[in-house]
């Protein structure tokens, strides 16, 4: 699902910021909206992986994130899907920049490497951490997934319109 202008081609300055987004958090808005103090455009990257069994389909997950900037009025931020390497969906994208935010000292030691290989295959992305806000930083989306399917409130961590969407399936326990 691409819902999306080409921002690139009248020289804006893009941002990539990729991730699984399952579901997409309170953490990841807010490390989006900041993202979009940096740069002009914003589009979100939502994975499709493979090693992962996410609850919502990668069209849910798109849909879901493009609401939930519809809703606030925000027009600077593009979601597409992607499955290839996430340095050539940024260069699909005309971005600049690769967009990741760190929740903790874990994070930095998994992302760092992953940085390292993205600057050796593409040396034009430059990776911008952001690190979450502490109100945020222990919202992770697997928790939330354990939370749903164990009839929790899941309301605090994540949009409001995500909840609605997620809410009325919270019937599969893990396994």
């Amino acid at each position: 699902m691409t819902v999306q202008t080409d921002a690139s081609s009248n020289g804006q300055r893009v941002g990539f910021y990729p991730g699984t987004f399952d579901p997409f958090t309170l953490g990841h808005l807010d490390i989006a909206h900041r993202a979009l103090n940096l740069v002009d455009h914003l589009v979100i990257g939502v994975a499709l992986n493979p090693g992962k069994a996410p609850r919502l389909s990668i069209d849910e997950r798109c849909a879901c994130i493009t609401e939930t900037f519809a809703l606030e009025g925000i027009t600077q931020v593009s979601v597409v899907a992607f499955s290839t390497l996430m340095v050539d969906a940024a260069r699909a994208q005309k971005a600049r920049f690769i967009i990741r935010g760190l929740r903790s000292e874990s994070d930095l030691t998994s992302e760092m490497p992953m940085a390292a290989i993205n600057r050796n295959l593409a040396p034009d992305l430059e990776t911008i951490f952001l690190t979450a806000r502490e109100e945020h930083r222990l919202i992770a989306s697997s928790l939330v997934r354990e939370l749903l399917a164990y009839g929790g409130d899941i309301r605090p961590y994540v949009p409001e319109n995500i909840a609605r969407h997620l809410l009325p399936n919270a019937t599969e326990k893990p396994t």
